[in-house]
């Protein structure tokens, strides 16, 4: 290795120290980075102006007293360049959310329409062009997209961006990687993995849990001690097929009784008396949600909620149907990994006051013999935001992570 290769590697090393303490502890002083890190003062200097000209952090102005010498100005992970787009695909809408490396969501833009019936390609199409006006609206408001993330749901092979199975879009092998053409790096990773992530880093930010997304189909991701588990082929968490009743109704993943054919979306709404949402799979206009009501309901899901709260019987039996076969489900699970927590997210968030106790209830009449501790079951604030912001998540924690590669692009 060359004296130049040793410097060069040298450096990336001291500059992911520099900007992962600065993002840990939100702001500090060049003097007290110099104290953490080990590093010369002028070492620390050099590498804070490296990152300030990047756009990667930014003088504070505030001047901290009370360290060794003079006072110092604090520094802090900018959110006024550097941006993440994370995307989702879902069977009943696509998202796109754009992140700032200071983890501030900048841009919400979501556009309901029915991918069941489009094919693979028409799919990715419309989310290009969502996404492609995401990023123009960030460089209009001053930021530089540098990498995206894909949510897509079923099993995802990670290394070739293709996803093997999701059964709600009857796709098989489509290799979403090769078709979604962007101006920045992209990959593509399972929507419940990138959920959890999600919750984990923008939500009540627990380093123990197993987060459940309600959708129409319904997945899980696990997170222990602040990190995700895969499994051995990444295809851990798909929940929504686990078996609650052997002889309940066909699923599309070709076994019967699966929790998604109780509490999945569609099954829910079909319970109630209303009809699956269906929006129209050709372009829809984008709707920019507001940053105080992530994860707007669709009309089916929002009717359901009026005639839960107007006192629906059906919607009601429908809700604790869907509780119930939860609770079996979690059963199984809290059996199998033992978590801290459960945290629903998606449509169970604003389904929590309906489907949260009955879930709870059944969880634990259900483990009570073994455990004297069952774990609680408790609400996400992301909602159905919680895959698409962990998409973006993703890239915020590599830059992080890897500040040189993107001073080196």
């Amino acid at each position: 290795m060359t004296q130049a290769v040793r410097h060069d590697a040298m450096r990336a090393r001291n500059l992911a120290l520099v900007l992962g303490e600065v993002s840990a502890r939100g702001s500090v002083t060049r003097a007290a980075l110099a104290e953490i890190t080990g590093l010369a003062k002028t070492t620390v200097s050099k590498l804070i102006a490296d990152l300030i000209e990047a756009g990667l952090v930014v003088e504070t102005g505030i001047v901290r007293a009370g360290e060794r010498g003079r006072p110092g100005m604090e520094v802090q992970v900018s959110g006024l360049s550097v941006a993440a787009i994370g995307l989702e695909i879902n069977v009943d809408y696509l998202a796109a959310h754009v992140v700032d490396l200071s983890r501030s969501v900048r841009l919400r833009r979501a556009q309901p329409v029915d991918n069941r019936l489009a094919s693979p390609g028409d799919v990715i199409a419309n989310l290009q062009h969502l996404a492609l006006s995401a990023v123009d609206e960030a460089v209009d408001i001053g930021l530089r997209v540098v990498g995206g993330v894909l949510a897509a749901p079923g099993t995802v092979d990670l290394a070739t961006g293709t996803v093997r199975r999701a059964p709600n879009l009857g796709w098989r092998d489509v290799p979403l990687l090769s078709l979604l053409r962007m101006p920045f790096p992209i990959r593509v990773d399972n929507e419940a993995n990138l959920a959890a992530l999600g919750e984990l880093w923008f939500g009540a930010g627990h380093r123990d849990f197993l987060h459940v997304s309600g959708e129409i189909g319904v997945g899980a991701g696990l997170v222990v001690r602040g990190e995700l588990f895969r499994g051995f082929r990444g295809f851990a968490g798909e929940l929504g097929h686990v078996v609650v009743s052997p002889g309940g109704p066909p699923c599309h993943c070709g076994g019967r009784g699966c929790l998604e054919r109780y509490a999945g979306q569609d099954a829910l709404l079909s319970a109630a008396g209303l009809a699956p949402s269906a929006p129209s799979c050709g372009p829809a206009p984008a709707v920019a949600d507001a940053p105080s009501t992530p994860g707007r309901p669709g009309a089916g899901l929002a009717e359901l909620l009026r005639r839960l709260e107007a006192g629906d019987s059906d919607a009601l039996a429908a809700c604790e149907r869907a509780g119930w076969a939860l609770g079996i489900a979690l059963t199984s699970a809290v059996n199998l990994v033992d978590p801290e927590r459960i945290v629903l997210g998606g449509i169970y968030a604003p389904l929590f006051p309906w489907i949260g106790g009955v879930a709870t209830e059944t969880l634990t009449a259900r483990l009570g013999e073994m455990r004297e501790v069952v774990p609680s079951v408790e609400v996400s604030r992301l909602g159905t935001e919680a895959a698409p912001l962990g998409a973006a998540g993703q890239v915020i924690q590599q830059i992080i992570a890897d500040p040189a590669g993107l001073l080196n692009a």
